[in-house]
């Protein structure tokens, strides 16, 4: 039993964060199902606020805005899942091509390793020392899903959808109560305010980010289709696409996009142009990542490039791609609600602004 001045100790404090967070993580994992679709729909609805305000300020119900904004983030996910379908098809037929091409490379690295592992041998039986071996065989991989494991998996996909959309409706529809609530919840009375404009900061800065971020993979995209396209790459245009589309998951994203790459060079190029559009793509990131975000993200948002990793590598081991993809906002939201970086003074003015209109119109 702790005595009422132990929850003071500095030690107990950070003892009771740790186990919290652990526990909390441990739930957002084994919950996935349920917690994954809510988050990404409450960060969805953070990106979009800015736009229903907009609608709001025409005159529009916040209800009638919010369903507005509920068609318009479904469908721009169902148009990327159209683009993207062909590209899935494509790879899907000409797996058995791609199996043969990496059987040979398999081939070609095992005729090496069993040379090297000849020599190994010699050089034992010259020293005098032999490792014992046994007849134990690698087991093979594990079978493709069958149609029946993926009939059952439809309906937890099905229940996802519902739980994203209900989720980003609702959020949309009363994220200001929310925020009202929370603030109060949060701190004191005196601290309200400055809770809430928080609130509005956050949504200011992710929803910059995110547009930011979609602009300049659209430029990677379009540069990508053009230069493959330079090269006589099949559909271009679809791999620009995905490309745009997987770079919204840091590093991870990528390097799925290369591997996919190198797959398709091998199928469709001869010799070292097999590399090419491996190659082209990573040049391309490289100039992105170094050069184009630096320069555009760093103007609204400064973030340790150690605590995105961080942030990354956890909500991917926890949500798999989704988890990817709300990392970057989830942290930067943490962050401004701790206080913990400096906001640029133009959107701490136009918070300030928003703010100050909302109290009037209240």
């Amino acid at each position: 039993m702790l005595s009422p001045h132990s929850t003071g100790d500095p030690i107990v404090r950070v003892a009771v964060i740790v186990i919290a967070v652990t526990l909390g993580f441990g739930t957002l994992k084994l919950g996935a199902d349920i917690f994954a679709p809510m988050v990404l729909g409450v960060v969805t609805g953070v990106i979009l606020a800015p736009m229903t305000d907009v609608f709001e300020r025409w005159g529009l119900p916040a209800g009638l805005a919010s369903a507005i904004m509920l068609v318009l983030g479904v469908s721009v996910i169902a148009v990327m899942g159209i683009l993207v379908e062909p590209l899935i098809w494509r790879v899907v037929e000409h797996l058995p091509t791609i199996k043969w091409e990496l059987r040979a490379i398999i081939g070609e690295f095992r005729g090496l390793v069993r040379g090297l592992d000849a020599v190994n041998r010699e050089v034992e039986e010259a020293l005098g020392t032999q490792s014992p071996s046994d007849g134990s065989e690698e087991s093979g991989p594990d079978p493709m899903p069958t149609l029946t494991s993926t009939l059952f998996l439809a309906p937890v996909v099905l229940a996802q959808v519902l739980i994203f959309g209900g989720t980003l409706f609702f959020f949309l529809l009363t994220r200001k109560g929310i925020y009202q609530w929370l603030a109060h919840w949060i701190g004191t009375s005196r601290d309200t305010a400055i809770i809430q404009r928080r609130f509005a900061t956050a949504e200011r800065l992710v929803a910059r980010y995110f547009l930011t971020i979609s602009i300049v993979n659209a430029g990677l995209g379009i540069a990508l289709g053009t230069a493959l396209a330079l090269i006589g790459m099949p559909a271009p245009i679809i791999w620009g696409i995905g490309a745009a589309l997987l770079n919204f998951i840091l590093y991870a994203g990528p390097m799925v996009v290369v591997g996919a790459l190198l797959l398709a060079g091998l199928i469709v190029f001869d010799g070292l142009m097999i590399l090419a559009p491996a190659a082209i793509f990573l040049m391309l990131n490289m100039i992105e990542a170094q050069f184009v975000t630096p320069s555009m993200v760093g103007r609204h948002i400064s973030v340790n490039p150690l605590l995105i990793f961080v942030s990354l590598v956890i909500w991917l081991w926890i949500w798999g791609p989704i988890g990817g993809i709300v990392a970057i906002p989830v942290l930067v939201m943490v962050l401004v609600m701790l206080d913990i970086f400096e906001v640029d003074s133009e959107i701490g003015a136009e918070t300030a602004m928003s703010q100050g209109t909302a109290d009037d119109s209240a």
